[in-house]
């Protein structure tokens, strides 16, 4: 392990580690639930779920506008730690704002929401794009499930705390379960800001260019992402790898967004769902190095066929699953193979794309990442309106699995190296 390990990849991994919290309380388990609970108070159920949905889908839309232009000036001016930094901020103390808004105070409580997720997946946009500061490519796969491997069990040490503040509150001195549910939005910001401090004072800036003004930064970002497009029909490897994430990230995405409600659908409770989200971030720990692994004996490419052809499996599970038993096995093999296929996609496209261009083209891959669950959920719809069984609409999200496949297997890696090297 000490080869594998420095002082500098333990501090980008850590990154994930600590702004893994936000993705599990804030956007996933804990939030979601105040919002429907406490701060949209007043509202009917169907403009709650209105406005939810809107502000979900606005903060991904500012990053879907900004994030191919944010990381053309952040290489453009070798500022990506800063950038990073930034948004962070703008994230970790939007979060800690929450803890001010009560109930029935939805307009604020939204607002801090957007702006903590437009920092959340703004940050993101640099941090993924510092894989190439810290490690070098034969080690990307490795480094990426680290990060990834943390993420899940650093996250789940929050959401673990939070939910035992909310279900006791009183055993954690609280009168009642909204204070501890605002507490925990704290132990959110806390635990992500603590753990961006090695990222910033550890890992260095070494292949970036000199460091020029912002001005500067802005005019030659601006100029570089105009050659950029200009340039794209050269990067046909890089091309055709986005669209195959696009495809099988849609998918996974899907099974993830869309579990709690074919779960209700088939009776499942809301325990059941909190309970299979743990199980998925405790297992996605060491699945995650272990597909690192994986990536390192046997390529990221054969490694994310096998993660592809285990959601196929856990699609065609799900269409045949009858008791919560079956559902809480289905979140321990979703854990099993979701870290996975999330690190090695990031390690496999930054062999393929210019070193120098790293934050510009990560800016790309967190775009289409911010649309991806946009296909499977409409799938999934029209078919359920077509066959009147929710059953069957899940077997629907198969095709996007099967697309992603069958457009990985023609990406050739080492053509898309030659190609970034001639670029850079």
């Amino acid at each position: 392990m000490q080869k594998r390990l420095n002082k500098e990849i333990i501090s980008w991994a850590l990154y994930d580690w600590g702004n893994s919290a936000f993705a599990v309380v804030m956007l996933t388990a804990i939030f979601p639930v105040y919002f429907k609970d406490s701060l949209s108070a007043g509202l009917d159920t169907t403009t709650g779920n209105f406005w939810w949905g809107l502000a979900n889908s606005f903060s991904s839309i500012v990053i879907v506008l900004l994030a191919p232009v944010l990381g053309a000036i952040a290489d453009a001016g070798g500022n990506r730690k800063k950038f990073l930094a930034v948004f962070a901020v703008l994230g970790i103390l939007s979060t800690f704002a929450l803890f001010f808004a009560n109930q029935g105070e939805w307009v604020f409580g939204l607002t801090l929401f957007i702006l903590g997720s437009v920092g959340f997946m703004g940050a993101n946009i640099f941090y993924d794009s510092m894989i190439v500061l810290v490690a070098p490519s034969d080690r990307y796969d490795f480094v990426s499930a680290l990060g990834y491997s943390l993420g899940y069990l650093g996250g789940g040490l929050v959401m673990v705390l939070d939910v035992l503040m909310f279900m006791s509150p009183e055993k954690f001195g609280f009168s009642n379960q909204t204070q501890a549910i605002k507490a925990g939005f704290i132990s959110v910001a806390v635990w992500w800001g603590v753990f961006t401090l090695p990222l910033l004072m550890f890992v260095k800036e070494r292949n970036s260019k000199q460091k020029i003004s912002a001005g500067a930064a802005l005019r030659n970002g601006l100029s570089q992402l105009a050659n950029t497009f200009r340039e794209i029909r050269k990067l046909k490897v890089v091309m055709l790898f986005l669209a195959a994430y696009w495809l099988y990230i849609d998918g996974v995405d899907t099974i993830v967004r869309m579990a709690g409600i074919y779960g209700k659908s088939l009776g499942f409770d809301n325990t059941d769902l909190i309970k299979a989200i743990l199980i998925t971030q405790f297992v996605g720990f060491p699945a995650a190095i272990a597909f690192g692994f994986i990536g390192e004996r046997f390529g990221a490419k054969r490694g994310i066929l096998i993660a592809i052809a285990v959601y196929i499996g856990v699609t065609i599970w799900a269409f045949r699953m009858e008791k919560v038993s079956e559902f809480y096995g289905l979140a321990i093999v979703v854990g099993l193979v979701q870290g996975g296929v999330q690190s090695l996609s990031r390690s496999f496209y930054a062999r393929i794309i210019p070193a120098n261009k790293t934050a510009e083209f990560f800016g790309f891959y967190n775009m289409l990442g911010k649309f991806a669950a946009v296909l499977g959920p409409l799938l999934m719809g029209v078919t359920g309106l077509l066959t009147n069984d929710i059953r069957v609409s899940i077997l629907s999200v198969i095709v996007l699995f099967i697309g992603g496949a069958c457009l990985l297997y023609f990406v050739d890696e080492e053509q898309g190296k030659r190609m970034a090297r001639e670029l850079e």
